[in-house]
């Protein structure tokens, strides 16, 4: 089941961007760390009740933050849309355990279907240039890369923008 995350799953929420974070450094890919995702954006992102979990057998194997607020790292991009009219998705992250068995595909289709359903422009996001993974994952799904943004206190090398109209 796919829906709104809830305060007291923090601590499993949270859990689950640790284990992704420990895979990833395992992999050579160094995307998240201690300082990213915080506790506080988690929270944060609950409270805005922008945060999505994807729920199965009552265990979180899934996340990802469907957002309307574009962050200022983005003000250069030059995007495909002209609007304002965007949902932004950050923190898409699926338990290790069960890495390609299509959850984040499902997540995905959630929130490109939530941008046509609620009528927005596009979909757009990053990704870390030294994750050939997730920017194949992206490309598969239509989306377009536009750009390069850092993220200092993540990582050195750039995060790709990356834009699907709707």
């Amino acid at each position: 089941m796919i829906r709104k995350a809830i305060i007291t799953e923090l601590p499993e929420i949270k859990k689950l961007t640790e284990a992704c974070a420990q895979a990833m450094i395992e992999k050579k890919i160094y995307q998240w760390n201690e300082n990213y995702p915080s506790l506080e954006k988690l929270q944060n992102d609950i409270e805005k009740e922008e945060l999505i979990v994807f729920e199965n057998n009552n265990k979180i194997i899934g996340i990802i933050v469907i957002t309307e607020e574009m962050d200022e790292e983005y003000i250069p991009i030059k995007w495909l849309s002209n609007s304002e009219n965007n949902i932004y998705i950050h923190r898409l992250a699926t338990h290790p355990s069960v890495w390609g068995e299509g959850y984040a595909q499902k997540l995905m289709a959630f929130a490109e279907n939530y941008a046509r359903k609620n009528q927005f422009e596009s979909v757009r996001l990053d990704t870390f240039s030294e994750n050939l993974r997730n920017q194949k994952f992206y490309e598969a799904r239509g989306y377009q890369r536009l750009g390069n943004i850092y993220f200092p206190k993540q990582s050195k090398s750039p995060f790709y923008c990356y834009e699907l109209l709707i």
